[in-house]
């Protein structure tokens, strides 16, 4: 399955303890989105969220338990209760495999893998299907069809510093462009604050949403001089504040500190410290074991013992194929979701 899916280390946002409300969800979601959100998906959003965990839990996807059975969640980014489900540090893999194994089990859907779209094919102004090499043979095949479903993902990688992998180019994007769909709010790209530099590889806000901490070259806790302190005790950031703050609010101090000299100069450019020691080597086998992994793998750092050198990186494209809140878009017949949509 070529979808960067399986690459999605951190989970997904639902509404499951008692003290969380939808409305804490929705204000959380467009408060992160600088107010810039369309609410009503925000809404529509947050109103299903939960029943789609439950969904994917019925299909067998492995969500994380607590010791009495209910399952566990922990915080993101801009939440001020802990509301991301997650399966270890693996949740897209978990996710897309639920699918991809549910999918198997209804004859009526065909595959036809390792094909890769590259046009869509319009007659009276409604798409008609697509045209698709298949990768083994280089050779062009078309698809017909009444309608068009574009999930193709975001465009990451004409940035040079990405966690998307080599798959997302915005084919999708290019394909409805071409043939009259118009994009919307391209000028808006998410940068993850904690990319491992030089390896496209991300250290998921799950790090931070276990009590990590970010770093400067002095050992500071830089965070706290950009709004979103006080400084709180290590291991315990408030959900609100530090570490768990918006991403663009800590790639834009990273690119602060970064101007201040204050960040750590490397072969592989500029970076701050990421640091999970004070977590104690049992909690990150528990609940990063896949972090540890690409540390060690990567950069040769055990984050038992060492910081974690990270920088910012482009992450998600939040721009996309113009799309209603029934994933229709401008052109009949095609529908966009996912990344490629907005």
């Amino acid at each position: 399955m070529r979808s960067h899916t399986v690459a999605a280390e951190g989970g997904s946002a639902g509404v499951v303890q008692d003290h969380d409300s939808l409305e804490n969800h929705f204000v959380d979601t467009v408060a992160g989105g600088d107010w810039l959100c369309d609410q009503d998906v925000v809404d529509y959003f947050v109103s299903h969220a939960t029943e789609e965990m439950i969904q994917l839990e019925h299909w067998g996807c492995p969500w994380n338990r607590k010791p009495d059975g209910d399952v566990n969640v922990r915080a993101f980014g801009g939440m001020k209760i802990e509301r991301t489900w997650f399966a270890a540090d693996k949740s897209g893999f978990h996710m897309l495999h639920t699918l991809f194994q549910t999918s198997t089990k209804y004859p009526s859907i065909e595959r036809y893998d390792e094909y890769f779209a590259t046009d869509l094919i319009m007659e009276d102004g409604r798409a008609q299907g697509v045209v698709a090499i298949e990768v083994k043979t280089g050779e062009p095949k078309v698809f017909l069809a009444k309608s068009v479903v574009l999930a193709t993902g975001g465009s990451g990688r004409i940035f040079r510093f990405n966690t998307n992998g080599a798959i997302v180019t915005g084919d999708g994007h290019a394909m409805a462009l071409r043939a009259g769909a118009p994009l919307r709010d391209m000028e808006f790209v998410q940068y993850h604050p904690t990319g491992l530099p030089g390896s496209g590889v991300l250290m998921t806000e799950g790090c931070r949403g276990e009590g990590g901490i970010l770093l400067n070259k002095d050992g500071y806790r830089y965070l706290q001089d950009y709004g979103l302190g006080p400084e709180t005790p290590v291991g315990q950031p408030k959900n609100k504040y530090m570490e768990l703050g918006p991403r663009d609010k800590l790639s834009q101090a990273f690119w602060q500190e970064q101007r201040k000299g204050r960040t750590i100069d490397t072969p592989l450019g500029d970076v701050v410290h990421l640091d999970l020691r004070h977590l104690g080597e049992q909690k990150l086998m528990e609940r990063l074991p896949l972090i540890c992994s690409l540390a060690k793998n990567y950069l040769g750092v055990d984050p038992v013992h060492q910081p974690i050198p990270v920088r910012p990186a482009v992450h998600y494209t939040m721009g996309g194929v113009r799309a209603d809140i029934n994933c229709a878009t401008d052109l009949a017949g095609l529908f966009a979701a996912g990344e490629c949509a907005s």
